[in-house]
């Protein structure tokens, strides 16, 4: 009776603790699943098929200040390759501006504002949207830190409508796009390419320059990272340092927000960012509720200052700042403590956590995008707006 009340013991034993290792090894294979590698290729909606002449249109216009109501101001302007597709400033300066990156300023006199946030980079964004499963609708990828339209078609046009982006005080918001069209009809070399893209009796339309920028835009990848790489095999790909700062990120709850391929759920949470002391108002998001979309990961070395208006100029600021918002601290007057997200309060993310934490954001980083600059445009005007 004693030998067989022991080995009943002794198999309940084994079989609860196998049990208990089977379910912690799957709560680290759920937490792994929810971040993974990039896809390898690019969808692109179905009226919007990718050709290499429509890249190449959608890479002229979007070099091409013919764009702009001045006709000084490119989409590379501020989305210039060097920059990687961001700028390097809190936000930036559109109408008006001479200059390059950090160094641009307006000219004088001036009556144009700052553009209101900081500039998203375009490299990835033909991923927008992705979840964990790695699905995403290029027809519905959500654009801007407030999500306010959906796919790179219709987000190519409306930097053209902004007055202080692209637009200018001396053409209407409703007139724009016309005025830009009759531009491009009265250039011979756009009639071209646009008849070679695309095959209509009008070919050059506000709906086809968003499509010809789209399709360049989806050219803009680095889904070859470090972080790629390891999480497809190479288990050498990062160092043991990256892999602790990647457990870290996981465990402090970086990961309830920031995951899926782009490391971004693409939903709406309210922080207490500082305001900018650039702008003469309030910035009050997404429905007037202080609330803009979880930004990806990727690329941070091309994308600092951060946040929404770039008022924190490296990553150990942002990490002190989310510090912050676990002891319910708010760093924007408007923003009441409790108005903030749970899951931004809920981090449990301390100072010494914060260099292996930036040690794997590092693994985020690709600069094997195409950084091509075209060496004129058909206008004529000077390639990437007034930058030089």
């Amino acid at each position: 009776m004693l030998k067989t009340s022991v080995l009943t013991v002794l198999i309940s034993f084994c079989l609860f603790n196998c049990k208990d290792a089977k379910t912690k090894s799957d709560v680290i294979a759920q937490t792994t699943a929810r971040v993974s590698a990039l896809p390898r290729t690019v969808k692109s909606p179905v009226n919007n098929p990718s050709t290499k002449a429509k890249i190449n249109l959608g890479r002229l216009l979007f070099f091409d200040p013919v764009l702009s109501g001045n006709k000084d101001v490119a989409c590379a302007t501020c989305h210039h390759p060097k920059n990687g597709y961001a700028e390097f400033r809190d936000i930036s300066i559109g109408v008006n501006g001479q200059g390059f990156g950090n160094s641009r300023v307006f000219n004088q006199p001036n009556a144009i504002p700052f553009v209101k946030r900081n500039a998203h980079t375009v490299i990835n964004t033909a991923f927008n949207g992705i979840n964990m499963s790695n699905h995403y609708d290029p027809e519905e990828a959500p654009m801007f830190w407030d999500s306010r339209v959906n796919s790179l078609e219709a987000q190519a046009l409306e930097p053209i409508k902004s007055l202080e982006e692209m637009r200018g005080t001396h053409i209407s918001e409703t007139d724009i796009l016309n005025e830009v069209v009759k531009r491009l009809k009265a250039i011979p070399e756009y009639q071209t390419l646009f008849k070679a893209v695309f095959d209509e009796a009008e070919p050059i339309t506000s709906e086809n320059i968003g499509k010809a920028i789209a399709a360049y835009e989806r050219t803009l990848l680095t889904n070859n990272s470090d972080f790629d790489k390891y999480m497809r095999g190479d288990d050498t790909a990062i160092s043991l340092a990256e892999k602790e700062g990647f457990e870290l990120f996981k465990k402090v709850g970086c990961i309830n927000c920031h995951n899926g391929p782009m490391f971004s759920d693409y939903k709406m949470h309210v922080l207490s960012v500082p305001e900018n002391d650039k702008l003469d108002s309030i910035d009050r998001g997404f429905e007037d509720q202080f609330g803009f979309r979880t930004p990806t990961l990727r690329n941070l070395r091309f994308t600092a200052p951060y946040m929404h208006n770039g008022t924190l100029v490296s990553l150990e600021k942002v990490l002190e700042f989310y510090e912050d918002l676990s002891f319910k601290k708010s760093r924007n007057p408007h923003i009441e403590a409790t108005q903030v997200d749970t899951l931004a309060q809920n981090l449990t993310l301390k100072m010494k956590d914060m260099s292996l934490i930036i040690s794997f954001l590092n693994t985020l980083n690709d600069d094997t995008f195409d950084k091509t600059v075209p060496e004129r445009v058909p206008s004529g005007l000077q390639v990437g707006g007034n930058i030089n």
